[in-house]
C-alpha cells in the first residue's frame, strides 16, 4: 500500500512541475467553457434562443417546400 502512495505522490509531483500537464489542464477548463457557452446558447432540449429561431427556421422552409410540391 505505501508503494502505491509514494508513486501516487511521486506521479502528482511531477505533474505539478511539468508544463504539458498545465497545459492539458488549460485545455480542460477550456473545454468547459465552451460547453457552457453552447450550452447557454442553445439551453437544454432546443429551448434556448438559437434552438427556437433554428426549429421556425426549418417549420417554415418545410411548409415552402411542401406547398411548393
Amino acid at each position: 500500500m505505501l508503494k502505491y502512495y509514494v508513486k501516487t505522490t511521486e506521479a502528482l509531483k511531477n505533474l505539478r512541475t511539468d508544463q504539458e500537464g498545465v497545459v492539458s489542464f488549460e485545455y480542460i477548463i477550456v473545454a468547459a467553457c465552451i460547453i457552457g457557452a453552447v450550452a447557454a446558447a442553445f439551453g437544454t432540449g432546443a429551448t434556448g434562443a438559437i434552438g427556437t429561431a433554428l426549429s421556425g427556421g426549418i417549420t417554415s422552409i418545410t411548409a415552402a417546400f411542401t406547398a411548393a410540391v
